[in-house]
């Protein structure tokens, strides 16, 4: 019998030991979340030349935008006025009937003036598409001034698109203010 219990006591000896060897050792647990290395290839914070290229670039932008708004008033002064258009479209408005008269009167009055028609879009639409619809307003506000006998020699055109806005918010009103033919005079 003590023969039997030595060989119980061995059996559970061996069979314990095979379990805690056979078991795996627990993992430690923890509430931090695993990180992994850096590479060394991540972008870096944004170095000072960026952030006054970007400065720089704001303050053109509000330089050409003041540079717009002087040539238009200086327009205003030499008795050329803009006119403005509907959304999408280049023919001339009732209500800028009288402001082409006015402007063709002028000219008439100063036959060595000459002027450049720049045709002007707001925001909305593609870059390509603000092009062409600022050559069509140039192109027919230089077709209403020939027909009220300006000589087409004396006007040139050009259509700047949504690139020279006078506003710059997102509203009606702003777009409105970009949806013109600016008048400007050159006395060449």
């Amino acid at each position: 019998m003590k023969s039997m219990k030595h060989s119980v006591i061995a059996l559970m000896i061996v069979l314990g030991s095979f379990m805690l060897y056979g078991c795996p050792k627990s993992a430690e647990v923890s509430s931090a979340p695993e990180t992994q290395p850096q590479k060394a290839e991540q972008a870096p914070a944004k170095p000072a030349e960026e952030t006054a290229a970007a400065a720089t670039a704001e303050a053109a932008r509000k330089a050409a935008e003041e540079k717009a708004a002087i040539e238009a008033a200086a327009a205003s002064a030499a008795g050329l006025q803009p006119i403005y258009f509907d959304f999408d479209r280049a023919f001339i408005r009732d209500d800028a009937r009288s402001v082409m008269k006015a402007n063709a009167d002028y000219l008439k009055a100063n036959p060595k003036v000459k002027v450049r028609i720049e045709g002007n879009c707001d925001e909305r639409g593609t870059i390509e598409y603000n092009q062409a619809l600022g050559q069509r307003r140039a192109a027919n506000a230089k077709k209403y001034l020939t027909d009220m006998g300006i000589s087409g020699n004396r006007i040139t055109l050009i259509s700047y698109g949504k690139e020279k806005p006078v506003c710059t918010e997102g509203t009606e009103d702003c777009w409105q203010k970009n949806r013109r033919d600016d008048l400007i005079a050159n006395n060449e």
